[in-house]
């Protein structure tokens, strides 16, 4: 099976939040569809490792904010790179709470959505969370983020290793003159300081 092919599915990026009690916590997640009209139902999927995913099983509510064009990674690095057990991620935020409580995104967001969960299936890695919509409210006119467009424009690029990179041309340590092309002679001579192949390093692309 060719997993790529799953890529090909279309996703939104959200923050995803809920409170028990007075524990909060929220999350980043990208599986969310309407499911059905009349009522106006979803679904969420939630990896059960997730703390998030913990909070909502107690309190049986959630807000999903829904990330738009503008969000940085380094709001989604805040709320998705770090589990709730170890941190409290609202501590030093004032977010807006919606109708159930729950805190939200009132910023880098176009759109709300307030959740309470009417049932819930183990999926093994995922539990799968079918809710009823009690709220919803359009935060800004921007554009939602797609998965896609978090992977192409939001994450940032790995570095390619210096082996993976291609060369393109050659520096004489020496005196800094560079050789134009991905193979340098064995027997190529600087011409401006005589020094041999020897004294010259790989220049990659970048």
């Amino acid at each position: 099976m060719d997993k790529k092919a799953l890529y090909s599915l279309s996703y939104g990026v959200f923050m995803l939040s809920t409170k028990a009690g007075e524990k909060v916590n929220g999350c980043i997640t990208n599986t969310c569809m309407q499911v059905a009209n009349s009522p106006t139902r979803v679904a969420i999927s939630v990896l059960n490792t997730n703390y998030t995913c913990d909070l909502i099983k107690q309190s049986g509510v959630f807000a999903l904010s829904i990330l738009d064009q503008t969000v940085t990674f380094e709001t989604i690095k805040f709320f998705g790179f770090r589990s709730g057990r170890d941190v409290n991620k609202f501590e030093d935020l004032t977010p807006p709470v919606d109708e159930n409580g729950v805190p939200y995104l009132g910023w880098k967001a176009c759109a709300l959505i307030s959740c309470k969960v009417l049932s819930s299936q183990d999926l093994g890695s995922h539990t799968l969370f079918i809710a009823e919509v009690t709220d919803a409210k359009v935060l800004s006119e921007n554009a939602p983020l797609t998965y896609a467009d978090y992977q192409s424009k939001v994450k940032p690029k790995p570095e390619k290793k210096a082996e993976d990179k291609k060369i393109i041309g050659w520096r004489c340590k020496i005196c800094n003159y560079v050789y134009e092309g991905s193979e340098l002679p064995a027997d190529f001579i600087c011409p401006l300081c005589g020094h041999d192949a020897e004294d010259f390093e790989p220049v990659y692309e970048k």
